[in-house]
């Protein structure tokens, strides 16, 4: 899988994460959505040090990495962006948008 992260999404995870420690994860929570099947993809910020079933997507920007498990609900190559209008990062594809105000979750201040 790859995920192309456009510049202004690039600045925004920069600055979101700006003097921390961690990496990105692509996640498709389920949680709360019913079933297995029905979920909304979300981008964490974790501590450094991926997850046993974790592995790194292609991408032109920073380290993001997603469970292999998952990935029949993603597309083979995907677009990461950030919308100033809306104030909302979308991740889209050539044939739909996964989540069109998708945000950032910092989880390094949960811990």
């Amino acid at each position: 899988m790859e995920i192309i992260v456009t510049e202004s999404a690039k600045s925004l995870l920069a600055e979101r994460t700006k003097g921390k420690d961690g990496v990105f994860k692509l996640k498709y929570d389920t949680d709360d959505c019913g079933c297995a099947v029905n979920g909304v993809a979300v981008l964490l910020f974790v501590h450094c040090g991926k997850a046993g079933e974790d592995i790194p997507m292609e991408t032109n920007g920073p380290a993001i990495y997603y469970e292999k498990a998952k990935e029949i609900f993603f597309d083979e190559v995907m677009v990461l962006d950030y919308v100033e209008k809306t104030g909302c990062l979308q991740l889209k594809s050539n044939s739909q948008y996964f989540n069109p105000c998708m945000s950032l979750i910092d989880m390094t201040k949960h811990h």
